[in-house]
């Protein structure tokens, strides 16, 4: 299970509505695959842990796009009736019992017979609960609540964003906390930041940053959409709206400091500096930190009291990436 927990961090936003989901396929307590779920609207962490399972167990490899779910799980339920009768799967959420974007993964597992499923947390959504009760009630071995409390903090954002704005805050720094001019990230953390971007609702920035960096803030490195953009300043008349990022096609660009669009269900990323951070400091839910493996003697940092819990922690490229929140 922990395995499974560590691979739901890698995707954590970036499913977004959906909540970062992982699962893990042993045959007869042997690990034989990991997968996350990666996208809303395309195959869940079951099935395509699922997929590699198979393809892991019959040295085959699958020639459809796994994303599919409908495929996916047309495929799986051909395979002959005992294939994955001795396998346990571990899944840090409940396995959906609802049909939506993609079919039931609890459906699914009860029709491929799998031996067990341990499940870490149940769905906090009630119209998509009720999964493990039928995998119980068809006679899998159903096991509840192993590192629950870890699956429950994957999930926090997911709850957040079902009621209101979920605030994620996102700087980059150095080792020793300073803030350099030009570059700080990696390529692999810039990559992991657009992927961010892709998905928010609103992509919210300071009016200092346009004034000075002039910047773009689009999605270019994945070749995907530019976010929305809104940017926080109480002088919306001093933005000189002829630089790039007013040009961006099929963008929206906001400015001002009315906040009101935090009560909507949304994700909403927010990239600054220490301005931006205090700022928003009551307003942030958890701050992603990308921290270069480099010591600067420049003065700038994010100069600020804020104590934090570290939730999670991972290498991406040369860097540490680490999801913290306000404690």
């Amino acid at each position: 299970m922990r395995l499974a927990v560590q691979a739901a961090w890698k995707y954590q936003g970036l499913a977004y509505p959906n909540p970062g989901v992982a699962a893990v396929v042993t045959l007869e307590g042997k690990l034989v695959s990991i997968a996350s779920h990666e996208q809303s609207g395309s195959s869940h962490a079951e099935v395509l842990a699922l997929l590699k399972a198979y393809e892991f167990i019959s040295g085959k490899t699958i020639d459809f796009d796994r994303g599919n779910a409908f495929l996916a799980h047309q495929f799986l339920r051909s395979l002959p009736s005992a294939f994955f009768a001795k396998c346990s799967m571990y899944v840090t959420l409940e396995p959906c019992n609802h049909e939506g974007k993609t079919p039931s993964c609890a459906s699914l597992l009860i029709d491929l017979n799998v031996k067990s499923v341990h499940i870490a947390t149940l769905d906090p959504i009630p119209s998509h609960s009720g999964g493990a009760k039928r995998l119980q009630a068809s006679g899998i071995e159903v096991h509840i609540g192993l590192l629950k409390q870890e699956a429950d903090e994957l999930l926090e954002p997911f709850i957040i964003w079902q009621q209101r704005a979920f605030v994620l805050f996102k700087l980059a720094q150095t080792t020793n906390g300073r803030i350099t001019e030009g570059v700080i990230s990696s390529f692999d953390s810039r990559i992991h930041t657009h992927k961010l971007r892709r998905v928010a609702s609103k992509l919210v920035i300071g009016g200092n940053t346009v004034r000075i960096d002039r910047p773009t803030l689009d999605c270019r490195l994945i070749d995907a959409k530019a976010p929305d953009l809104f940017i926080y300043t109480a002088d919306e008349k001093n933005i000189d709206r002829t630089i790039p990022l007013f040009n961006v096609p099929n963008r929206d660009v906001d400015l001002g400091d009315n906040l009101d669009f935090l009560n909507t269900p949304s994700l909403i990323l927010v990239e600054g500096g220490e301005g931006m951070l205090k700022a928003w400091q009551d307003k942030i839910d958890w701050l992603l930190i990308y921290q270069a493996p480099m010591l600067n003697s420049k003065r700038l940092s994010y100069n600020i009291d804020m104590n934090l819990k570290t939730l999670h922690h991972q290498n991406i490229g040369d860097d540490l990436i680490i999801w913290s929140k306000k404690i």
